[in-house]
């Protein structure tokens, strides 16, 4: 059951990652908590590597569309690697209900801005 549960995860991952830009935590974290029963800091940790094939592919396809910024995303990611670092040492520092109630958070925070700006992109 876990194996069709992880499959499914990656095949729903990936189509909202290439539709929407969108996958690794906001995806795969709760779905992994949800579906397949992992603590919070081993789902933020799995969907880390996880979602290594969603952006060497999705990167690809929108590559050959033009619309990847390539420094932009460099310069993102080289700096994003010292911040992985302050975060991976602060979730392991925290207790599990702590972190998953700080991810809650983050998920709440994300979806009131997305609509927020769908709302104010229609007045």
């Amino acid at each position: 059951m876990e194996v069709v549960a992880v499959l499914v995860i990656g095949l729903v991952a990936g189509a909202l990652g290439g539709l929407f830009g969108v996958g690794g935590g906001l995806i795969f974290v709760p779905t992994l908590l949800l579906l397949v029963g992992l603590g919070q800091v081993a789902a933020e940790a799995t969907s880390l590597l996880a979602i290594l094939p969603v952006v060497i592919a999705g990167t690809w396809r929108q590559h050959l569309y033009g619309n990847v910024r390539w420094r932009t995303a460099a310069i993102i990611g080289l700096t994003a690697v010292a911040g992985v670092e302050l975060g991976v040492l602060t979730a392991n520092a925290l207790q599990e209900a702590t972190l998953r109630r700080l991810f809650a958070l983050l998920m709440l925070i994300v979806a009131a801005q997305l609509a927020w700006r769908a709302r104010r992109e229609q007045a």
